[in-house]
């Protein structure tokens, strides 16, 4: 959507002859010359507005700007708004000289000033931008609506040329669509967080910001869930290749009706939202780089219920209970909040899935739903840092225990923890109102119950798991196999040092 040519609508074509003839009664082209035009496009193919431009009649900005002015769609400048040159010196971004060589050209030529500045090499399509963008905002035009209560869905239209957003905005506007249209792909993506588009439909062709850097800014900003469709009339596979890798959803030839355009945005917006609802759901259970890799590999990722080898963390607090009862309740639960959140973060640091809060303790899963080589390791370096974790927090009690001039000792908290590996069913457990993503099996319940053997600063693990991390990583020293409730052989016990 880089230019006045490359724009359909539902009422007129850039390649039809009625578009010829617009620019007739415009005064910007002679009878002759659209007739030369229309031969040039039986020959080549190429649109009338195009062919004008080949044989050198009218330039892209001519009647881009004439048919904006016959369209309605110029504003004019508020005698508030500063000249753009004014605003560059006043960024220190040209100087004096460099703006007044660039005003000379200009009444040579007629070409636009930012044009010219970059062209002489005084500053660059970037800096225009910002300064445009400032320009507006001094000009007061910044006062965009906000998010719809209407229901209506809301499309934020990136591109340079007014005549192809306004063309883009009728069409989504007849089928039902709230259209935001910015020429300024900087202004776009400072507004997405007001604004919260269901979509962005960016041109790929733009001066200062294509449509591609758009999409890799937009996909690695604050607003990175909203979808993005690149509209292009120029279909070389490298380039469809190029906006896909830097995030763009779906990637749409300009030429399509505005019904397909409709049905792609519909698409993207369905699937995004499936995406979304999955992020929510393991947002609360795991870091998000496991939630990352969820994503990239959905079609791999069973949440319906499925047997894999897993290694399960089970933490308990001891002493608790006497902590409960010397403290007043607001107290507890703020001393529960911080070591379990501390606990917490040990588990998503290490990659691992926290599976449910246990009163004064915790259930964590490494492996699913997303399984690496090493997750008996990784529950392992887990389980360390939250014993690092309570010794900090019992260093900082300790330290504000004597800074309040107390007597006597204060409460030491201290954790037990069962590790086992071994193969469980993992997926939503629950019924159709309430569920959560969890594991059941015999490797779960030897976990927890080697957690209650545990005692406080004590890391006990499974046989299956003392397997399964190499003797170089941990050392582990042998225990007497201990009887555990089900089990009707002893079961080989090893604790981590």
């Amino acid at each position: 959507m880089g230019g006045g040519c490359d724009v359909h609508s539902p009422t007129m074509s850039a390649s039809s002859p009625l578009f010829g003839d617009l620019l007739l009664k415009l005064g910007i082209v002679s009878p002759g010359q659209v007739q030369e035009a229309l031969a040039l496009q039986a020959l080549t193919g190429q649109r009338v507005g195009e062919a004008l431009i080949s044989l050198g009649y009218v330039t892209r900005e001519q009647i881009q700007d004439a048919l904006g002015e016959a369209l309605g769609l110029h504003q004019d400048k508020s005698p508030l708004q500063p000249a753009l040159g004014e605003l560059l010196v006043g960024l220190k971004y040209v100087t004096l000289a460099q703006l007044d060589e660039a005003l000379a050209r200009q009444r040579r030529d007629g070409r636009k000033l930012g044009e010219i500045l970059v062209e002489l090499g005084h500053c660059t399509y970037k800096q225009i931008y910002e300064a445009l963008g400032l320009q507006n905002r001094i000009a007061g035009r910044q006062d965009l609506p906000r998010p719809s209560s209407d229901g209506r869905r809301r499309v934020v239209v990136v591109d340079d040329s007014p005549l192809a957003c306004a063309f883009v905005q009728e069409g989504l506007v007849a089928l039902g669509y709230e259209v935001l249209c910015f020429q300024d792909p900087f202004e776009a993506l400072e507004s997405m967080g007001r604004l919260q588009p269901v979509i962005v439909l960016s041109d790929l062709e733009m001066p200062g910001l294509d449509g591609v850097e758009l999409c890799r800014r937009l996909k690695e900003g604050p607003s990175h869930a909203v979808p993005a469709i690149i509209l292009t009339a120029n279909d070389v596979e490298a380039e469809r290749v190029r906006g896909l890798r830097a995030g763009a959803d779906d990637y749409v030839n300009k030429s399509a009706s505005m019904d397909e355009l409709a049905a792609r945005i519909e698409s993207v917006v369905r699937r995004t939202g499936e995406t979304e609802r999955m992020r929510k759901l393991f947002a609360r259970y795991t870091s998000d780089a496991v939630v990352e890799e969820i994503l990239k590999s959905a079609d791999a990722v069973v949440l319906t219920g499925e047997k894999r080898e897993v290694t399960l963390l089970f933490a308990d607090i001891r002493n608790f209970t006497g902590l409960a009862e010397s403290l007043p309740p607001e107290q507890v639960v703020g001393v529960l909040n911080q070591v379990l959140g501390r606990m917490s973060d040990a588990v998503l640091t290490c990659g691992g899935t926290l599976d449910k809060f246990l009163g004064d303790g915790l259930m964590a899963v490494f492996g699913a739903p997303v399984a690496r080589p090493d997750d008996a390791l990784r529950a392992l370096q887990s389980a360390k840092m939250m014993m690092d974790a309570l010794t900090d927090l019992r260093i900082e009690a300790e330290a504000e225990w004597a800074a309040g001039g107390r007597e006597g000792q204060p409460l030491v908290l201290e954790l037990g923890i069962g590790i086992n590996s071994g193969v469980v069913v993992a997926g939503n457990i629950g019924s159709t109102v309430r569920a959560e993503y969890t594991c059941i099996g015999d490797a779960v319940n030897v976990a927890a119950r080697l957690c209650a053997l545990a005692g406080p600063g004590e890391i006990l693990v499974g046989e299956r798991t003392r397997e399964l991390v190499d003797a170089n990583e941990t050392a582990f020293e042998d225990l007497p196999p201990v009887r555990l409730k089900g089990k009707q052989q002893p079961v080989p016990l090893f604790r981590a040092l």
